[in-house]
C-alpha cells in the first residue's frame, strides 16, 4: 500500500471541504481509531461520505437532521467490505476529533490522522476492516517517521466521557496481531 503526495494509492479519493493546515512544521504523530455509521446500525449506502463533504440530506432519515449541520471529517473511511475512502490528504488538519487531549497535548486535530471504521460502538468489526487497518497503519508510519513509535487511540481515549467509540468490542488484540505480522514481513 502506497502512499503518494500524502494519498493512499489504494483508496477511492472523495475530498472532503472539512479541513485546514496543520500547525507549522506539525507531522501526524497520532493513529485515532473511531466508527460511524449513517443512520446509526446501518451499513453500507453513501451517507458518510455525504455526511464529510457536508451533502447530508437533512429529510433523508430523522437522524440526519440532527447532524447535517455538522462540518467534520476524518483522513480516511474503511467500509465493512475493506474499501478504502479518503477524505483528507494526510498533510492537512480532518476535522475528527474534536475537543481532545492525548499525554497533556491538546486538540488532537493538530497531529493526529483519523480513521473512521465503518461500524458502530458496540458493534464488531469485519476481518476485511481489520486486516486494511494494519495495513493503512503499516503504510502511514512508513510515510511518517512521527508514527513509528506506534501511539494509536480509540476516540474514546482522546476525548474520555464525551466519545465512545470505537467502542470495547473493537479487537485491539487482534489489531496489534496484524501489525505484528506485518512487522515480521517487513523486516524478513
Amino acid at each position: 500500500m502506497d502512499i503518494a503526495d500524502h494519498w493512499l494509492s489504494a483508496a477511492r479519493r472523495v475530498p472532503s471541504p472539512n479541513f485546514n493546515q496543520r500547525p507549522p512544521q506539525q507531522q501526524p504523530e497520532l493513529i485515532v481509531i473511531h466508527s460511524i455509521s449513517l443512520p446509526p446500525g446501518v451499513y453500507g449506502g453513501d451517507a458518510i461520505e455525504q455526511f464529510f463533504q457536508n451533502q447530508l440530506d437533512p429529510s433523508g432519515h430523522p437522524y440526519f437532521a440532527t447532524i447535517a449541520d455538522l462540518q467534520v471529517s476524518s483522513h480516511l473511511l474503511i467500509k465493512r467490505d475493506g474499501e478504502l475512502v479518503q477524505f483528507v490528504a494526510f498533510d492537512q488538519r480532518a476535522w475528527h476529533a474534536g475537543q481532545s487531549c492525548f499525554e497533556g497535548r491538546e486538540n488532537c486535530n493538530d497531529f493526529s490522522i483519523g480513521i473512521e471504521l465503518e461500524g458502530t460502538d458496540y458493534g464488531t468489526f469485519t476481518l476485511l476492516q481489520y486486516q486494511q487497518l494494519s495495513a493503512v497503519i503499516t503504510a502511514l508510519q512508513m510515510a511518517y517517521p512521527g508514527l513509528a513509535s506506534g501511539q494509536i487511540q480509540g476516540h474514546s481515549d482522546i476525548a474520555p466521557g464525551r466519545k465512545t467509540d470505537p467502542g470495547p468490542l473493537f479487537d485491539w488484540t487482534l489489531l496489534g496481531q496484524l501489525l505484528q505480522e506485518k512487522s515480521n514481513n517487513l523486516s524478513s
